[in-house]
């Protein structure tokens, strides 16, 4: 919410008495766009942290060869991926396989 309040305060001015930016349809349009590219990949990372699959507690199966001796690295990263709506960071965890010594994301998609 805080990101929302920031992109609208900066769109809608907090002080009536500010005139706001714009006087053409076109400017609003593009204020309403560049509102949206900053809030949007917010909401994103948000919605999917609140997926149920989106952190595990086990590794589970390897996806090379089927062993279950597999258990989850303490490293965690935080890659960027390109969205619909812009650049976003979601966490992902990482696993390694005891049997084939292959590394793999136990996460969902």
């Amino acid at each position: 919410m805080a990101a929302v309040n920031a992109e609208l305060d900066r769109m809608i001015p907090v002080d009536e008495e500010a005139p706001l930016k714009g006087a053409l349809f076109v400017d609003f349009e593009d204020q309403v766009e560049a509102l949206a590219r900053g809030m949007l990949p917010v909401v994103l990372e948000e919605r999917a942290a609140l997926e149920a699959n989106a952190e595990v507690t086990v590794a589970g199966r390897c996806p090379h060869c089927g062993s279950d001796r597999t258990y989850l690295e303490k490293q965690v990263t935080q890659p960027e991926m390109l969205s619909l709506h812009g650049p976003t960071v979601l966490p992902r965890q990482h696993a390694r396989c005891r049997a084939c010594g292959g590394s793999f994301s136990p996460s969902g998609s």
